[in-house]
């Protein structure tokens, strides 16, 4: 998180998917949002066997890791809630207590008028209230790439097997 705010601020949204160390299935999602210097918000996303569900490591350390739920929106729009939130040191798994999490909605449609991506994200406290979140648009580049094509600089630097 970064304490910047403004408004009609660019950003950009890169997406990879890619076969971590461990094999599984990955997709990143680094987003910079352009305020004067760039700031990221990196996100690496998997499918927990464990828990059954898809679990997305913050940060560029994997330190915080959130179980999430997936379901249709009206118009077909795609809507992520955050569910469990867990901090990783070392082999240790902290559990986050409700009051100390950001529990974020996150609603992405396709425009299709417009033809662009539209996307509405609010994570929230049920103490503090709005703590971050953004709405815009995008296009899609796609661009076709092999495993190894993947930038580093959008792989974690830290990946263990937890989740």
């Amino acid at each position: 998180m970064f304490a910047e705010t403004g408004e009609n601020i660019p950003f950009k949204v890169e997406n990879y998917a890619y076969t971590d160390g461990f094999g599984r299935e990955t997709l990143t999602w680094t987003r910079t949002f352009y305020f004067g210097s760039p700031k990221r918000f990196d996100e690496t996303l998997i499918y927990s066997e464990s828990r059954r569900r898809p679990v997305v490591y913050a940060g560029t350390h994997q330190h915080l890791a959130v179980d999430l739920e997936f379901s249709v929106g009206p118009g077909g729009s795609l809507e992520l809630r955050t569910g469990r939130q867990r901090l990783y040191e070392w082999s240790l798994g902290i559990p986050f207590p409700p009051l100390l999490t950001g529990v974020a909605r996150v609603i992405e449609r396709y425009n299709d008028e417009l033809e662009r991506f539209e996307v509405d994200v609010s994570i929230a406290n049920p103490v503090w209230g709005k703590i971050f979140g953004y709405s815009g648009w995008f296009t899609l580049d796609r661009v076709d790439c092999s495993p190894g094509d993947v930038p580093s600089d959008v792989r974690p630097i830290r990946e263990e097997r937890r989740e």
